[in-house]
């Protein structure tokens, strides 16, 4: 009985040295293949290493180029400031708009001259004694008429001060919505931008000049020969991204607007530098219209930081996508604890269980047999 146990013993030893080395075998080969798979998808996409001279013609942080023409877009935000609107005539007065009056015939004491602002409701205050005038809604000629029917005294006007002889003057020196016109205007997702009464521009796809074309063109049907000056207030509708790759957690996408001076080293300025799973494989991924071949620019990480040489700080184009591969040391692991995690969870399952059968049934699974001895007799 001793000899079979101690046989059956040794043999139980030599299968679970077996496991291990057997466990030990495929374990090495996940991590090679794991670490070839890195290799190979990184070396799919980076097909020069870090190192190689430059691309020719390709603005950099010391040579960098002119930018074509910008392209407005949602939600760029634009200025408009106004440089000659006049309004057509007839004009129609309106709320907040701003006239001068002269009216000769006052008192001294109580002139009416200066400007006047119309108030909510439509109405003019003279001031002291004369009381308001509503004007809301009339022209230039037909204000003078009404300011001076309210002036002067008659049988049907018994509250007017002044003779017969007074005259008012008026001027335009304010429109109300000159206010809305030169102002910050956001370019809304259809395109358009609002110039408040006067209704909606349609400017997508436009530059700078075509946009001020475009409004004072739109401006014509209700002035006079407008001019005005555009310019873009906040650039919001061009954006750089810088992609940190990850294979355990996923790559780490940030996005920047573009204002037209950004190079690699301020790109990951922004990202205040690199993160601790980065490696220093950078290389710059350019869109080029429909071509299905991307644009790869080298860079050389090491030369652009520790020793201040320009010639792969390329300059950065809008859309363009600043690739940092992870450190292949650390895609590996990554890798590796995602394809263990599962198994982990089952031996931990199944350590549990035979924990909790030993618990209620003693020796019985680890020696098999009688609770009196451990040869089963």
């Amino acid at each position: 009985m001793t000899v079979s146990f101690c046989s059956a013993h040794c043999n139980h030893r030599i299968k679970r040295r077996h496991f291990s080395v057997l466990f030990g075998g495929l374990l090495c080969a996940v991590v090679v293949f794991v670490f070839a798979g890195c290799v190979t998808h990184t070396a799919l996409f980076d097909p020069k290493p870090a190192g190689v001279a430059a691309f020719r013609d390709v603005p950099k942080e010391t040579a960098k180029s002119s930018l074509p023409n910008y392209f407005l877009e949602p939600p760029d935000v634009i200025s408009v400031e106004a440089v000659h609107l006049v309004p057509k005539s007839p004009y129609v007065l309106r709320v907040f708009d701003i006239v001068a009056l002269d009216v000769i015939g006052t008192p001294l004491d109580e002139p009416i001259i200066g400007s006047f602002s119309i108030e909510p409701g439509g109405n003019i205050q003279l001031g002291g004694a004369y009381g308001a005038v509503r004007v809301a809604g009339l022209n230039m000629e037909e204000m003078e008429r009404a300011i001076q029917r309210h002036l002067i005294y008659s049988p049907d006007n018994p509250k007017g001060r002044l003779g017969p002889n007074t005259v008012v003057s008026a001027k335009l020196v304010k429109m109300s919505d000159v206010q809305m016109i030169a102002n910050t205007h956001i370019i809304a997702a259809d395109g358009y931008i609002t110039l408040g009464s006067y209704g909606r521009v349609y400017v997508n796809g436009l530059t700078v000049p075509e946009c001020r074309e475009a409004i004072e063109f739109y401006l014509s049907k209700a002035l006079e020969h407008p001019q005005v000056a555009v310019d873009v207030y906040s650039y919001n509708s061009k954006e750089y991204y810088v992609i940190f790759q990850s294979a355990a957690q996923g790559e780490q996408v940030l996005v920047f607007p573009y204002t037209g001076n950004e190079t690699v080293l301020r790109a990951i300025a922004n990202c205040n530098g690199l993160t601790p799973n980065a490696s220093k494989r950078i290389w710059v991924a350019r869109p080029v219209g429909n071509s299905h071949k991307p644009v790869i620019l080298p860079v050389d990480w090491v030369a652009v930081s520790a020793y201040g040489m320009p010639q792969t700080n390329y300059q950065l184009l809008p859309g363009d996508r600043v690739f940092v591969v992870e450190s292949r040391w650390v895609a590996a692991d990554g890798v590796l604890a995602r394809m263990i995690a599962p198994l982990e969870r089952i031996m931990g399952f199944s350590m549990l269980g035979a924990e909790t059968a030993t618990r209620f049934y003693g020796k019985v699974l680890t020696g098999g047999g009688s609770r009196n001895n451990g040869y089963g007799y």
